[in-house]
């Protein structure tokens, strides 16, 4: 009887485990590190890979300090509550939060720090409380994420620290517009010996009311003198941009 009941209960816990694994959606990119990361960023919500969302990253990153990428989640536009981007393989995983809160339409890019080859993942939270994710694979160089910033060697961040240049372009389609912009700071990342983490944490993009269009809340991954870009759906002027880093700096720009 023992024997019947040890192997009853080891035929039902093969039976769930089974179950959890069919409802499970695979990675498409079979990283080690995968159901890690889920449960950092997505806990235990239900998520599924989805096409939809373009996460676009160079063939190969030569210098992988300064990696462009670009993350399009403009198919669930007007549905986005948040948008979390990380790097499976990086020391500091976590790279930004995306908030586009108004007239955003879910398109932002920027340039990242990556250790090595890694997966790149955008997983898209809309309304209905669905996690959606897109996902790349970089391939670059090593040693991103622990190379001195070059703005150490320089007294020229010290005296431009959170100078900001903006252009905004109208779109080729002749709605809404791009604004691109470049901040003067280090964004040391901690990991390099006798330097402390030095990073921009939070940019906000308010509009001539002082409303919040977009918020973002950036971790250290995130490049020196960062340059980031997102899409309005709209083509007025009259935004202002505030920065704060974990220094407890505040920077404000009218663009």
């Amino acid at each position: 009887m023992q024997m019947f009941r040890s192997g009853l209960v080891g035929l039902l816990a093969l039976l769930v485990t089974g179950v959890l694994q069919a409802g499970t959606p695979d990675d498409p990119l079979n990283s080690v590190m995968w159901d890690y990361t889920r449960k950092i960023f997505l806990g235990d919500a239900d998520y599924r890979f989805e096409p939809r969302i373009k996460v676009e990253v160079p063939a190969f990153a030569e210098d992988p300090a300064q990696v462009p990428i670009s993350i399009d989640a403009s198919a669930f536009a007007g549905e986005i509550e948040r948008i979390v981007v990380w790097a499976d393989l990086n020391p500091i995983q976590h790279i930004f939060d995306y908030y586009p809160i108004k007239n955003a339409n879910g398109r932002v890019s920027l340039r990242i720090k990556v250790q090595q080859s890694t997966a790149v993942r955008a997983a898209v939270l809309t309304k209905s409380g669905s996690w959606h994710i897109g996902y790349a694979q970089l391939e670059a160089a090593g040693g991103g994420c622990t190379t001195p910033s070059m703005g150490n060697a320089d007294p020229y961040w010290q005296s431009h620290l959170g100078e900001v240049q903006a252009r905004r372009f109208s779109n080729a389609e002749g709605e809404g517009s791009r604004l691109k912009l470049r901040v003067i700071h280090p964004m040391d990342t901690g990991l390099v010996d006798a330097i402390p983490e030095f990073y921009l944490q939070q940019l906000e993009l308010r509009n001539g009311a002082g409303e919040v269009q977009i918020l973002m809340e950036l971790s250290q991954p995130v490049s020196e003198n960062p340059v980031i870009s997102f899409d309005l759906d709209e083509d007025t002027t009259g935004y202002t941009l505030w920065l704060r880093d974990n220094g407890g700096n505040e920077f404000t720009r009218p663009l």
